[in-house]
């Protein structure tokens, strides 16, 4: 803080934390927040941001979508993130082949921040590669601590890994402070059923859920849960979309585990009829479920009493032109190829959670800071840098217009993806401003201030427990 005062005041809007929400002003110096309280009460400031009438989140935080050459690449990811009122990413990113953990992290922080216009962490996805487990301690050195692991996609290469794989991954993984993340589905049984309903002639997008039932997804996870309690190692289960899956989660925290979960806005809002609608572009993994079955009631409930910890966008767009084969074909191309998994989500997700969590379902502000912020933070490594308002953080600060109503359309996004499955869906609240370490990078015109490079690498630190406990729906302070 200078002789004069700070470099920044933002007054006028209601400060929500993951805990409760005040009206307050927040006072930023050389990109920290060293200040919350009344107005009158604080220094003087070079410049004020009057939010009247808006809400004041921490910075939202994308902790789940892939980057790289098959998807939107590190610029066009940011920006499209910074245009929706995220101000940090932590996406999946991958090494090459033959190349080493630690090289490829160099080699990846220097691709993201040469071309992020916001911060951004990773997680590391391992192939099934045993000689890749000597490069973990090195690789956390470097600041990465979350890695990845698919018990599914058998005819991926070396994607997905073994149960004496992951118990020895789990095993290196646990005394470094770094966290375990899994895809959880059976992949032996998924290709099964896949070679058993191409055999038999039901390739249409309509017959591709059936090829992965719920409890595929809950015995993965029985499975995830049983080896991180033999390692001791933390487990986070991504994308969760059923109850089943759901219930033997809730039972392992219950018995104090560490096992964290994030659903995303696909498995809460849509169903298996898109499959009908869009065809291949609505195949993801794991699919979407049956429309009149239980499972989006139940990700619903389980978000309001704090089982689920977060919410995440898995983002994973595809060129139309490689999933415009599966229309006749869902599973493969004309050449044998396998129709990708992955639809476009990170431009809808915060607006979607608002609107549909906040606006419609009544769940209170303090839930979407918990699930958007503070607990991504704390899940990976960020926490108190990232995801709060409170002195010494950094000043990412999300500034929400509650008022704006407003239509998503597809021409308004950058991803290569090309569609929305949300188009023409109507939605309450938006993004007015983000300060990201203190600068401005979305102002009220819409408008980018921040140039590519902006960002910077995050280190992360070993995992802390998320907030938990249940929120009510009809709360303050919406």
């Amino acid at each position: 803080m200078s002789a004069r005062g700070v470099d920044l005041i933002v007054r006028g809007g209601r400060i929500v934390t993951a805990t409760d929400v005040f009206e307050a002003a927040v006072a930023i110096t050389r990109g920290a927040i060293v200040a919350i309280g009344q107005e009158e009460m604080l220094p003087p400031a070079d410049r004020v941001i009057d939010a009247a009438g808006k809400i004041v989140f921490p910075g939202l935080i994308d902790c789940h979508l892939h980057v790289g050459p098959e998807y939107d690449d590190w610029k066009t990811s940011a920006l499209a993130a910074a245009r929706t009122g995220l101000t940090t990413l932590v996406p999946f990113v991958t090494y090459d082949d033959g190349e080493s953990l630690p090289k490829a992290i160099h080699r990846l922080r220097e691709e993201a921040e040469g071309a992020s216009v916001i911060d951004v962490g990773f997680h590391v996805i391992l192939d099934h590669e045993p000689s890749i487990l000597d490069d973990l301690a090195e690789a956390v050195s470097l600041g990465v601590r979350s890695f990845k692991m698919f018990m599914t996609y058998k005819k991926r290469g070396k994607r997905m890994v073994s149960d004496e794989f992951l118990c020895k991954a789990m095993e290196r993984l646990a005394p470094l402070g770094a966290l375990c993340q899994l895809h959880c589905e059976n992949g032996d049984v998924l290709c099964y059923l896949e070679d058993k309903a191409i055999a038999e002639g039901r390739t249409a997008p309509a017959d591709f859920p059936a090829t992965c039932p719920d409890w595929t997804e809950e015995e993965a996870i029985n499975r995830a849960v049983l080896i991180g309690r033999l390692t001791d190692c933390p487990v986070y289960v991504v994308h969760l979309s059923t109850k089943l899956g759901l219930e033997r989660i809730k039972r392992a925290q219950g018995e104090g585990q560490r096992v964290w979960v994030e659903t995303c806005p696909q498995y809460l809002l849509l169903t298996d009829r898109e499959m009908e609608r869009l065809g291949p572009f609505a195949k993801i993994g794991p699919p979407l479920r049956p429309a009149d079955g239980p499972d989006r009631d139940a990700l619903w409930a389980g978000l309001a009493g704090g089982y689920i910890n977060t919410i995440a966008s898995d983002h994973a767009p595809r060129p139309p032109r490689f999933k415009e084969p599966g229309r006749t074909n869902i599973f493969v191309d004309p050449q044998g190829k396998p129709i990708p998994f992955g639809a476009p989500s990170l431009e809808t997700l915060t607006t979607l959670i608002y609107s549909e969590g906040v606006v419609n379902r009544g769940l209170p502000l303090p839930w979407m800071a918990r699930v958007m912020a503070e607990n991504p933070a704390r899940i990976f490594g960020l926490f108190p840098r990232k995801g709060a308002i409170r002195v010494g953080a950094d000043a990412d600060l999300t500034i929400w217009d509650p008022a704006a109503e407003w239509t998503i359309r597809q021409r308004q996004h950058l991803s290569v993806a090309g569609y929305t499955p949300y188009e023409g869906w109507k939605m309450r609240g938006r993004a007015w401003m983000t300060l990201v370490r203190g600068q401005v990078v979305l102002n009220p015109d819409g408008e980018l201030e921040q140039e590519p490079g902006f960002g910077q690498y995050l280190s992360e630190e070993p995992p802390a427990a998320p907030v938990s406990g249940a929120v009510f729906a009809g709360g303050r302070g919406r």
